[in-house]
């Protein structure tokens, strides 16, 4: 039996979950479903050891990366 498992890559780490959460909201108010790792530290002013990462699906990375490139531009 064969199962479709959906592959995540990572298009952004933080040190601090507020960030992260921001960016996961602008992909997904682009269409592209957007997930928050790392953020349920029980101490977050220790996150620099482990960031918190946004992830998205595989088929959607090169999307996102070309949304946040464009965001990162100066206007």
């Amino acid at each position: 039996m064969e199962t479709d498992k959906k592959q995540f890559r990572t298009v952004a780490t933080f040190v601090d979950a507020m960030a992260a959460q921001i960016t996961a909201g602008m992909l997904s108010d682009n269409g592209i479903p957007a997930a928050v790792f790392g953020a349920d530290s029980s101490y977050p002013s220790l996150s620099y050891m482990k960031p918190v990462e946004v992830k998205v699906n595989e088929e959607d990375y090169d999307a996102a990366m070309s949304i946040l490139a464009a965001a990162d531009k100066p206007e």
